[in-house]
């Protein structure tokens, strides 16, 4: 009898397959990953959150809008001349605050309402001229003899709005999980810039609730943001042992680190000589606090707490040495940042690999 030949069923075709499909998705990760370095190079650089910036001009210029050129801080006299208030539109312990019109721009005057506050407004000058950077609110002039000062205007207003503003049809695209922490982390690089600017290791005093917080900062209209108060700016100098106390008067409340509160207990008056000053890891005590409020409860911002939750508890540890630097913070947000783009956009990825 004739033998039947046997036949053995091979596996060639199949694994062929399966080696192309790796290859396809080892290649489409890779291409991801470029995609992915591009666009966060542009956002980190281009879009403005470096601290040099080729649009901006020389010390003691500036430039407004589409005009090319640069122009020359205004002077007392080109102020008074040129420039034409409009209306009130806010009022805070040191000055007063107009917006204004400068050669068909919209612009805002700020000017001194409390003399024996002069020195706290000449500070902030001070500040605003020595910090100018993509951190920090153009300055387009000012009068020390009339304690005056010009900026640029945002017309989205200060942080106190955002989520008013998000809720604006207009906005509402901009309602994400990943907008929201790119302002975190606009945030926290503006800390970072404070901590490390040419002047020295700067803190944020003005900051003993989160509503004073949002106060200081403003929101430009392709939401990114802008330091505009920074009339309460002490410098820590550690090799010369200057450390810092904010104001004159007692801190309270959760929101202020443990070593701005009266550490005497309540049986002990308050006594300013006898409070210990501190560092600039006050600033880093209370980044959790305003990121969750840039987080808000979109759909998704869980998620990215979950993700920053060892970072935000080491910023909460009562020893502010034990509290990362602001760097670290914000290299954080950005690996963050980056792991949830990833898997936003290739969901199940790991699993397939």
């Amino acid at each position: 009898m004739e033998k039947k030949p046997h036949f053995v069923r091979r596996e060639f075709p199949p694994r062929e397959v399966s080696s192309v499909s790796l290859a396809l998705l080892l290649a489409a990760v890779l291409l991801l990953n470029a995609l992915l370095y591009l666009y966060l190079n542009k956002f980190y650089i281009s879009s403005g959150r470096a601290e040099t910036d080729p649009g901006l001009c020389s010390f003691g210029y500036f430039r407004l809008g589409a005009v090319k050129n640069c122009s020359p801080w205004l002077s007392c006299e080109a102020i008074n001349r040129e420039v034409r208030k409009l209306k009130c539109v806010g009022e805070g312990a040191v000055k007063k605050v107009f917006l204004s019109e400068w050669k068909e721009n919209k612009v805002v005057l700020s000017q001194l309402t409390n003399s024996e506050l002069k020195e706290d407004f000449l500070h902030g000058l001070k500040m605003l001229k020595a910090l100018q950077s993509k951190h920090v609110v153009r300055l387009l002039g000012y009068c020390e003899q009339q304690f005056t000062i010009l900026t640029e205007y945002h017309p989205l207003g200060s942080l106190r709005g955002l989520n008013e503003t998000l809720h604006i049809p207009k906005y509402k695209g901009m309602n994400t999980w990943h907008r929201r922490l790119m302002l975190a982390i606009d945030y926290v690089s503006i800390i970072r810039y404070l901590h490390s600017s040419p002047l020295g290791t700067l803190v944020m005093c003005d900051s003993n609730d989160l509503d004073k917080v949002l106060s200081q900062y403003l929101l430009t209209s392709d939401f990114h943001i802008l330091v505009n108060d920074l009339d309460a700016l002490p410098l820590v100098n550690r090799s010369a042992g200057r450390l810092v106390k904010c104001g004159h008067q007692e801190l309270r409340g959760e929101f202020v680190a443990p070593e701005q509160r009266w550490p005497y207990g309540e049986e002990v008056p308050f006594e300013d000589d006898l409070m210990p000053p501190y560092d600039e890891k006050t600033d880093i005590w209370k980044i959790p606090d305003v990121s969750n409020f840039f987080l808000g409860h979109v759909e998704g911002s869980d998620i990215v707490r979950l993700h920053l939750f060892d970072i935000h508890a080491a910023c909460k540890k009562k020893d502010p040495a034990e509290r990362p630097s602001a760097q670290e913070v914000l290299d954080t947000y950005r690996k963050v940042l980056t792991l949830l783009i990833r898997e936003a956009a290739m969901p199940g990825t790991r699993e397939m690999l």
